[in-house]
């Protein structure tokens, strides 16, 4: 498949309401598939929040919810994609799941790095390794929120062959200037898309005012959210990854040796 529409749903998550993040989550994956989305990504901890206390409940849920994230996928040939809490004996981990047309988890990755401003590496158990996985809408890379500030990271999904990256996120609107253009950096540099999804709301007087974004290899914003809760989908051309590396074959002429990394 060479042109497909990635589709973004941002929304305000209200944390430890479960019943609630995942009536409206499934809402707007509703919409998105009526809108022709092939690829749908939802926010970070979509289904929970940062609900610290009860962590271990929320993330109990987590195998329900994946059961309904996979009925609805092979119901409608499509691929979701979003971060949620997940049990592993007692660690728990922010973990983004793919589920694919068929139904069944194409790949799962436990965030890296993790937010210290909130905490998080108090009640998550980090991840160790990158993602990237294969899917009917094309090889892709996994990444949530703050793991965006480490272009390594993204560096080492493109030298695995990711050709869209996907990320979930919670980031706050005081730096959204940063997410701006942190994801087209990303998207450039590494000569790939991006599907972002971004949190939409406001917790404990934080704001959060979506920008959720689908980026091109050139840096060409195919769409950009605005402050709302909103559904959207682009049609992306995977082929244009190919043009653009054989005018500017950036990958290709990496000298690692050099920069001693």
């Amino acid at each position: 498949m060479s042109i497909l529409s990635a589709g973004i749903y941002q929304f305000d998550v209200i944390r430890g309401d479960g019943d609630k993040n995942v009536q409206t989550a499934f809402n707007g994956i509703s919409r998105l598939i009526r809108q022709g989305a092939e690829l749908l990504v939802l926010p970070e901890m979509w289904s929970s929040g940062f609900d610290y206390p009860a962590l271990a409940k929320h993330a109990a849920r987590t195998p329900e919810i994946l059961a309904a994230l996979s009925g609805t996928a092979a119901k409608n040939a499509v691929i979701i994609a979003g971060s949620l809490p997940e049990a592993d004996g007692e660690k728990i981990y922010n973990t983004l799941y793919v589920v694919d047309k068929k139904g069944e988890i194409a790949g799962k990755y436990r965030k890296t790095h993790l937010f210290p401003l909130i905490e998080e590496d108090k009640y998550f158990c980090g991840g160790d390794r990158p993602v990237v996985c294969e899917t009917d809408c094309g090889r892709l890379g996994l990444m949530t929120c703050y793991d965006l500030r480490f272009p390594e990271f993204c560096r080492s999904l493109a030298i695995k062959g990711a050709e869209i990256v996907v990320i979930s996120a919670q980031w706050p609107a005081s730096r959204i200037h940063h997410w701006d253009t942190l994801l087209a950096a990303r998207a450039i540099e590494n000569q790939l898309f991006l599907v972002a999804a971004n949190r939409y709301g406001a917790e404990d007087g934080l704001a959060f005012n979506g920008h959720s974004q689908i980026v091109s290899p050139t840096g060409e914003v195919l769409f950009l959210a605005a402050s709302a809760d909103m559904t959207a989908a682009a049609s992306i051309d995977l082929k244009e990854i190919e043009r653009f590396r054989s005018q500017f074959n950036c990958l290709g002429q990496r000298i690692p040796a050099v920069y001693g990394l």
